[in-house]
């Protein structure tokens, strides 16, 4: 790349669990000759997603490329955190080629690309594109709501009450603000879920958008990287529930980390996350955990009562077997003793 032309960036966002960190690991695993880099932005102090990616590392994205913003939204912490990260990649030798921005999944998009207009910045990166991932069955059943029928007879009784819930402005906002929305999970839709999804995220997009059907993040790099949309000088046909206000709160999401014995069989863990999900309307977990008898660390990843779980990598020599997971909810479904009275017992 020639040194004076705009690092183009693509920023990939989508909902808690709707499968960024996946896609991120198939495109460093197939750069199409790129050199990448990769931001992530954490909920949570537990750094699981970027330490994901790092266990992935390669040629074409070492690990030094891949560098992590935890507990603070990206679009809040421009010039203490964003800049910084941005002007460390590109001082980079060599220099990446292309840089991927994980947002978390409780973030706005919008407010990012203000980000990319800073005077520091803008003369040398460019928004190539905004990819939004949308759980496919998530999208399909309507779970922006914690309760839709109680909204509708509210929205019914009473039309100056404000029903949109903070989930549905989220999803709204990143399909308002994307380039291409990447259907995940098709499997667990089905045909009938996906052709649903499609109908409301056509119902919900400002303006005719691709969607595309994604399993397990494989999808042709080509068809998300390269776009030259130029993001941060088209925010006009990009509206957002937010636009016109100074900033934006999260201060409708919260989450806690919870320290967690060794457990004897990882079957009872994911029973302990499904009861949490069900009881405590929990949005998402995800974390470790230390397995009796076993060598390895069991990566856990929970959307709701949706749990997977895998061993990722051996414990390394002196780290502490001691588990850890991150616990996200709206911030009225927190309650810390009664989560950790699950989770722990």
């Amino acid at each position: 790349m020639n040194d004076l032309a705009k690092l183009p960036v693509t920023v990939i966002t989508g909902f808690l669990g709707s499968g960024k960190t996946t896609l991120i690991r198939h495109l460093m695993q197939n750069p199409q000759g790129k050199r990448l880099a990769v931001i992530v932005n954490e909920f949570g102090d537990v750094g699981v997603d970027g330490e994901i990616l790092k266990s992935c590392a390669i040629p074409d994205c070492p690990e030094e490329n891949i560098l992590e913003l935890a507990n603070g939204c990206i679009c809040c912490t421009v010039a203490d955190d964003f800049i910084p990260t941005i002007e460390a990649l590109m001082a980079l030798d060599p220099r990446p080629d292309h840089i991927l921005i994980e947002t978390s999944g409780l973030a706005l998009p919008k407010p990012l690309l203000k980000a990319f207009d800073w005077p520091d910045i803008r003369s040398r990166i460019t928004v190539d594109g905004v990819i939004a991932l949308a759980d496919a069955e998530a999208v399909a059943s309507g779970r922006f709501a914690p309760d839709v029928a109680r909204v509708d007879a509210q929205r019914l009784a009473d039309d100056s009450l404000d029903h949109e819930t903070p989930l549905s402005e989220v999803f709204e906002d990143q399909i308002s603000c994307a380039d291409i929305i990447l259907l995940t999970k098709p499997d667990l839709a089905g045909p009938d879920g996906l052709a649903k999804a499609r109908e409301v995220i056509a119902a919900e997009a400002p303006r005719p958008l691709p969607v595309v059907d994604v399993a397990e993040g494989a999808v042709d790099p080509r068809v998300i990287l390269g776009l030259e949309a130029a993001a941060e000088d088209d925010m006009d046909a990009r509206p957002s529930h937010h636009d016109g206000a100074d900033d934006h709160e999260h201060d409708d999401f919260d989450s806690i980390v919870v320290d967690i014995p060794e457990v004897t069989d990882p079957a009872d863990l994911v029973a302990r996350i499904e009861t949490l999900a069900k009881s405590q309307n929990i949005l998402r977990v995800k974390g470790y955990a230390a397995v009796a008898g076993k060598p390895m660390r069991l990566l856990v990843q929970a959307v709701g009562a949706r749990v997977r779980h895998q061993f990722d990598r051996p414990w390394k020599p002196g780290e502490a077997k001691q588990g850890r997971l991150v616990v996200i909810a709206e911030h009225d479904d927190i309650d810390a003793t009664a989560i950790r009275s699950v989770l722990v017992g």
